[in-house]
């Protein structure tokens, strides 16, 4: 799956929209006024997808059962809870100045401490990202961070990002850690468990690999560096450095260096093969072996060649132990791992293996052989030891009908990362550039028997999303998404069945449906091999493929006309068209540049807007022609997203610009003749609409901007005289400049575009968004756990059970701390706080609870003094069992 998603961000960074702050438009005591920052208590969650992008490295913790971590290459990192079987995410408190935290190169979870995790983060190392890299340190598990910045870039979404772990923490002595960095940096030591950094200056070699050289746009022609760092933990004690350290460099001469003094001095190991990059070193200290898996490029997608290999640590003999010829490969190794119940047995994928599918290898006698995950039996008919189960995650068959030998779904591709449960034999998971697929009964690869593939992937949400619509009838919000095209989304608390098909676009970069016909809907976007632009007459439920005019290479923007009769289309490639009708014949747009942003009116089916470089258009004859405003002002650059209001012509909203120029928020109400700037709104970069505030007459605004000094997201009920943030310091996604938009049924509930962490939906707190509250007559029961704690922290588990007769509707379970604990963050129910009591309320997916079955959710909180458990439990008025 190529990451056509950078584009995002890149665009907005060209533009300047990230560097720096610029002056206020209006004075603080002015904007302090009009603006009141979380005033309002929102509650946030996904609308699920479950994955829908690239997974490049899951670390499981070595010393504690069921604690792993996901990173992603751009969508945060993630922590695995075991009693739900999802992931809970761990980096939404990156801010919009820091959007580039959002992506992970490394993750390192402490053996010793396993309530230490470490994530080295940064999404390009060329100017796309303005800043730094950093490695964020924590000490509860990831409900909060502390940050080392580096002097240097880090590049979660750059090639080579499938390597590693770069990050590793000395398994004898903890407070050392080692990370390797890109472009030339070299090796990096900390010895205050992540505090501070240093440079390893005598280590020999900081690698010399890049994509592509001649890239000038710095992203393929990056030094991929160091890529990986393994500690033989058989070398130390308790207490005391390990000694030996082995250390991969993308240098196709000089892949492998170790340490036998702790990092004191350092060597090329001798006798290491040569001509490929070491994606991935694994040490057996058991045995005394280190693994390697290696490729001729660096991946994630390419790779044509690739060895697997065994170093004897004891004797320094070099095996080659590759399952198949090198004649016989058209891929690359990764995704290496070591069974630490039983070190003999290692697996290994062919991560580039595109077509047919990717493979995946199994050794049970330290390599010495292997068996395959699928075979031919007479081309092209396979045998798999494994069936998929993607009941799940419905979408990931693709909508697809592949011939023999291809199969749908599909094993994975880009699979770099896999892993055996350090303490299970029989669970694995591993990352595709889709999903995460995992199994719990892996040794029926051994037994003859066939083991089940599922996802294992919820709670991971990792689309880039380029557009949102929430229609005033039909399902409740559609989206255009990088990578996967997007979904219509009936229920936002259950995976869709499928994404967009017919066509099936790599990327919707726009959609638009018709205001008053809304089963009338409309999306364009890029594909390789095809139409770029598709229709829907059932509210986006089925679709069929326009035409496209002459020169179109990429989707642009696209706008209905409010009755659906028409359509208005600035696609890449070309020049603004119009059609009458589903696009079967285009004429060429006058008066408006190539390349313009357009929109329709929501009233009048016959007038059309776009914007392009500060100036602003307006055709009232269907899109045929346009003319230029005389509107002065407006932001130079075309970093600009606007929206005409509905049920009102011409009111036209307009947010955008750059922090060297015009930036902000700009109303007009002539259709488009002239507007007013917003002084209070220093910075807007989207702006939708949603359902009115009781007693309010105009819809509600919201909007991802800088107000009063502040980043977030915002909402007005007053046409944008006043305004409130609603979310907090904790939910920020990092980049939320693409797109935004209210629910036209609900009053409150705002739908936000997250650049990896896929489409945020918020809800306050009376909009009714969180399930009732319920009044059950039957018995309960609670069971409170405490499974960690630490100094002034604590994690615990709270299962509640039905132990009456009938089913509950929903549920509000109620309890007082009584040493004054704090939650710092729940997972699997929405939770409120005043002092010591807790109100902790279903969500919509687990709001029923048959008699006899029971509901968990889990917690990490803060304590002082004393840590007592509660002893009182209510499930709204009924006084439930303590267990």
């Amino acid at each position: 799956m190529r990451r056509t998603r950078i584009l995002t961000a890149v665009l907005a960074l060209a533009a300047g929209l990230l560097a720096g702050t610029p002056p206020a438009l209006a004075s603080d005591a002015i904007a302090a006024k009009k603006v009141s920052i979380a005033a309002d208590s929102y509650t946030w969650k996904n609308a699920r997808i479950d994955g829908g992008g690239f997974v490049p490295g899951i670390v499981f913790n070595r010393a504690e059962k069921n604690l792993a971590y996901a990173r992603t290459d751009i969508g945060g990192a993630y922590r695995w809870q075991e009693s739900t079987k999802t992931w809970t995410p761990l980096l939404d408190s990156v801010g919009w100045d820091d959007w580039g935290h959002t992506g992970v190169v490394s993750l390192a979870s402490d053996a010793v401490d396993p309530d230490r995790v470490y994530a080295a983060v940064g999404t390009y190392t060329n100017s796309w990202d303005p800043g730094n890299g950093a490695v964020l340190r924590s000490a509860d598990r990831g409900a909060s961070w502390q940050k080392a910045e580096l002097p240097f870039k880090l590049g979660g979404n750059m090639p080579g990002r499938g390597m590693g772990e770069r990050l590793a923490v000395d398994p004898n002595r903890n407070s050392v850690l080692y990370l390797g960095a890109p472009s030339g940096k070299g090796l990096w030591r900390s010895t205050d468990s992540g505090a501070t950094w240093s440079q390893v200056t005598n280590f020999p070699n900081v690698g010399n690999y890049a994509q592509d050289p001649s890239d000038t746009s710095g992203y393929a022609s990056d030094n991929q560096g160091i890529v990986w760092v393994t500690f033989d933990e058989s070398t130390g004690t308790a207490g005391s450095a390990t000694r030996t350290i082995y250390v991969g460099v993308a240098d196709k001469d000089n892949a492998v260096y170790r340490s036998t003094d702790a990092g004191a001095t350092w060597s090329r190991v001798a006798g290491q093969p040569t001509g490929y990059l070491a994606h991935k070193g694994v040490l057996d200290a058991t045995n005394g072996y280190l693994y390697l898996a290696y490729s001729d490029k660096g991946g994630p997608y390419d790779g044509g060649k690739g060895r697997l290999w065994r170093y004897a640590t004891a004797t320094g003999t070099w095996t080659d132990i590759s399952p198949v010829t090198e004649a016989d490969t058209y891929y690359g190794f990764s995704g290496l791992t070591v069974d630490r119940q039983r070190p003999g047995t290692v697996m290994a994928t062919g991560y580039s293996s595109w077509w047919p599918d990717t493979q995946i290898f199994r050794s049970t006698d330290s390599g010495s052989t292997w068996t395959k995950a699928w075979d031919y039996t007479s081309y092209p008919n396979r045998s798999n030891r494994y069936t998929m189960d993607v009941s799940s995650s419905p979408w990931l068959i693709w909508g697809a009908n592949p011939a023999p030998p291809e199969q749908t779904p599909k094993l994975g591709w880009m699979t770099e990362s896999l892993e055996i449960d350090p303490f299970d034999s029989n669970r694995m998971m591993y990352g595709t550039g889709a999903t995460i697929y995992g199994t719990e009964d892996l040794s029926k690869w051994d037994s003859g028997g066939q083991f089940t593939i599922k996802p294992m992937v919820r709670g991971l949400e990792e689309t880039a999303v380029l557009d949102l619509a929430s229609p005033p009838s039909g399902a409740p919000l559609l989206s255009a998404l990088g990578d996967i095209g997007g979904f219509r989304h009936t229920d936002l608390t259950k995976v869709p069945p499928m994404m967009y098909t017919s066509p099936n676009f790599t990327s919707t970069t726009s959609l638009d449906f018709a205001e008053s016909n809304p089963n009338t809907v409309v999306r364009a976007g890029n594909l390789d091999s095809g139409p770029h632009i598709a229709f829907s007459t059932d509210n986006g439920a089925n679709w069929f493929a326009g035409t496209d005019p002459s020169g179109v290479s990429g989707g642009g923007t696209v706008a209905a006309a409010a009755d659906g009769s028409r359509f208005v289309w600035s696609p890449q490639g070309t020049g603004v068209h119009y059609a009458r009708g589903f696009g079967t014949s285009w004429s060429a747009s006058s008066g408006i540049p190539a390349g313009a942003i357009v929109e329709s009116d929501r009233v009048d089916p016959m007038t059309f807007y776009g914007f392009k470089s500060g100036k602003f258009y307006v055709s009232t004859d269907g899109g045929a022609t346009f003319s230029a405003s005389a509107a002065t002002g407006l932001p130079s650059g075309d970093t600009v997203r606007f929206k005409a209001l509905p049920g009102t012509k011409g009111d036209v909203w307009l947010a955008g610009g750059a922090s060297d120029g015009a930036y902000g928020l700009w109303h007009s109400t002539d259709s488009g003749a002239t507007f007013t700037k917003l002084s209070d709104v220093e910075q807007a970069d989207t702006i939708g609409f949603g359902k009115a505030a009781p007693g309010a007459t105009y819809q509600t605004l919201y909007t991802s901007a800088k107000i009063g000094g502040v980043r977030g997201i915002f909402r007005s009920t007053d046409r944008g005289a006043t305004w409130t943030r609603i979310n907090d310091d904790a939910h920020q996604w990092g980049w939320t400049g693409a797109a935004i938009t209210g629910d036209p049924r609900v009053y409150g509930r705002v739908y936000v575009a997250t650049n990896g962490r896929g489409v945020i939906y918020g809800d306050t707190a009376d909009s009714g968004g969180t399930g009732p509250t319920p009044t059950p007559t039957g018995a309960c029961a609670v069971t409170y756990k405490v499974t960690n704690e630490w100094s002034g922290g604590f994690q615990a588990d709270v299962q509640l059970s039905n132990t009456g007769t009938s089913a509950w509707s929903g549920w509000s379970l109620n309890w007082t701390f009584p040493n004054g604990q704090t939650i710092a963050q729940l997972w699997n129910a929405d939770h409120t706080q005043s002092g010591s009591a807790v109100t902790a309320k279903n969500l919509g997916w687990n709001g029923t609870v048959a008699a006899g079955s029971s509901v968990s959710f889990g917690f990490t909180g803060s304590w002082s003094g004393a840590n007592a458990k509660p002893i009182a439990f209510k499930l709204g008025e009924q006084t439930c069992t303590v267990r």
